[in-house]
């Protein structure tokens, strides 16, 4: 049961640390709704926090352990992570601008990321699988009810990010309310990209 859980509280801090510092989802969650308002961010919230909740079932029910064994199949996804999320980073680099500073709409409307896009991004993100590790590792009982911890923990953190990336998104918005200039808005989207791109380069070179 929860109310007996031994590290919930621990999990909880640790839950709250990993979904609020800036990581490449937060930053994108923090581009688009500046762009494009904060309902435009909800299904990147919602995918992004049903990815990585499944991540962390997916590791505790024994992918972990493949991991662990078959450490080459890590070593590809951060590899594969970080090629795509720097491709990411130009994109949001090299932004167009849109409605947002003109008057009027421009013809062909930039394609949004959604809840897929989202998920995805989870799923070659270095960051999420490693968090996906230590919490199996830390907080994970190795007893019969390993299982039914394991599905707490993944639902617990889907709890605790949604909120988190929320309020990322409400940042967004405001942010997005001062960029009503072509100026403001092109050096909103190159800081973005460079912040992505750090998120991605920046962990790997500190190895």
């Amino acid at each position: 049961m929860l109310s007996t859980f031994p590290t919930l509280l621990p999990f909880l801090l640790f839950a709250f640390v990993a979904s609020i510092t800036p990581g490449p989802t937060n930053i994108l969650v923090l581009s688009n709704s500046a762009r494009y308002g904060f309902k435009a961010a909800l299904p990147i919230i919602f995918g992004a926090c049903i990815s990585a909740a499944m991540i962390v079932w997916l590791v505790g029910s024994g992918f972990g352990k493949v991991l662990n064994t078959y450490p080459g199949i890590g070593t590809a996804t951060q590899v594969i992570g970080s090629v795509w999320l720097t491709y990411l980073s130009w994109q949001i680099f090299c932004a167009p601008l849109d409605s947002m500073v003109r008057t009027k709409k421009p013809s062909v409307q930039p394609r949004r990321p959604g809840s897929v896009d989202a998920a995805a991004l989870q799923l070659i993100n270095p960051k999420t699988w490693m968090m996906a590790l230590a919490v199996v590792s830390v907080f994970v009982p190795g007893d019969s009810e390993k299982s039914t911890a394991v599905l707490q923990l993944s639902v617990i953190f889907f709890l605790v990010a949604l909120p988190c990336l929320g309020a990322w998104a409400v940042v967004g918005v405001q942010v997005g309310t001062r960029l009503r200039s072509p100026h403001a808005q092109k050096y909103f989207n190159r800081a973005m990209g460079i912040l992505l791109l750090g998120a991605v380069w920046l962990p790997l070179l500190m190895i």
